[in-house]
């Protein structure tokens, strides 16, 4: 076991972006440089919003366009919850328990806590098109990996607002990118994703709220973050079925306070090789994918 003092170092030196880029991610930001996509029309406005503020909005129809997996994606998830309408019911009558802090009563993962990681299934082959995989990879800056997929069910509830639903950050790299897309209308009483700009590495707010522990996660409630970032700032990412949200999520978020109707949509997560993240997946032995393709390196180990 390496001394303390190393894993500290060893730690700090994660937290360098030089570092980071060049010594741990060094290869997959090679691969990026020499191969990059270039984008053009709305993933170009994506990046840019993404650079200023830490999220960016837009949709299937103005990025993804005519080619677009969204309606094999819908028929998907009808019949998950037509096969599983019990466990849905289920989940929907424990949303409001709130004694065991760090479950998310309040939502359902339609493939579980763990997906099987199939990479021709319509979750993986939505995560891993042109348009999402490249202005993911143009915003870290290199080849990143798939991290995580699902399908989250909110449920609409009246408990007091715990866990993702108050203000935190991701922690697990420098710069983590979160897709959510919207399968239902999102109103202000669904839940949207919440957005504190330019709170991300690039951004300009570099004071941190304060916060309180819950459980051993620091959660910073409305006005803790208004005292850093005011109300009128923050972007609420209210948007009908269609809508996708960009979010590098090592900025300050929340979501999920769902009062008036349930959410629902599907979610993917893309970081560096060095991300700390804990391995969400479980995964084939092997994966037959071509080599030297920004796909093979989003879907390896």
């Amino acid at each position: 076991m390496l001394p303390k003092a190393i894993r500290r170092l060893t730690r700090a030196s994660r937290k360098n972006e030089i570092a980071w880029r060049y010594g741990y991610n060094l290869g997959p930001t090679l691969s990026h440089h020499l191969h990059r996509a270039r984008l053009a029309g709305e993933a170009s406005r994506v990046l840019a919003d993404l650079n200023r503020d830490g999220i960016a909005v837009t949709s299937v129809d103005a990025l993804l366009g005519g080619s677009s997996l969204f309606p094999d994606l819908l028929g998907a998830v009808g019949s998950i919850q037509r096969e599983r309408a019990d466990d849905i019911a289920r989940a929907r009558a424990n949303a409001v328990d709130d004694s065991a802090i760090g479950q998310k009563t309040f939502l359902m993962e339609y493939l579980g806590r763990n997906p099987v990681l199939e990479p021709d299934s319509i979750f993986a082959r939505f995560a891993l098109q042109a348009p999402l995989l490249d202005v993911a990879n143009a915003y870290l800056g290199m080849y990143t990996r798939m991290r995580y997929y699902n399908v989250w069910h909110t449920f609409a509830s009246t408990g007091k607002a715990r866990e993702s639903q108050l203000w935190h950050r991701d922690r697990e790299d420098l710069f983590i990118m979160k897709v959510f897309v919207y399968l239902s209308d999102v109103t202000p009483g669904a839940g949207p994703f919440t957005y504190a700009p330019r709170t991300h590495r690039r951004g300009v707010v570099r004071r941190d709220p304060e916060f309180f522990l819950e459980g051993k996660v620091k959660r910073t409630d409305d006005d803790q973050m208004s005292a850093v970032v005011p109300r009128e700032r923050w972007i609420t990412g209210t948007g009908v079925k269609g809508t996708i949200i960009f979010a590098d999520t090592n900025g300050y978020h929340k979501g999920g306070l769902a009062r008036e109707t349930d959410r629902l949509m599907y979610t993917c997560m893309y970081t560096s090789q060095a991300s700390e993240s804990e391995e969400f997946f479980v995964r084939p032995e092997t994966i037959a994918v071509r080599g030297g393709d920004p796909r093979a390196f989003a879907l390896s180990r």
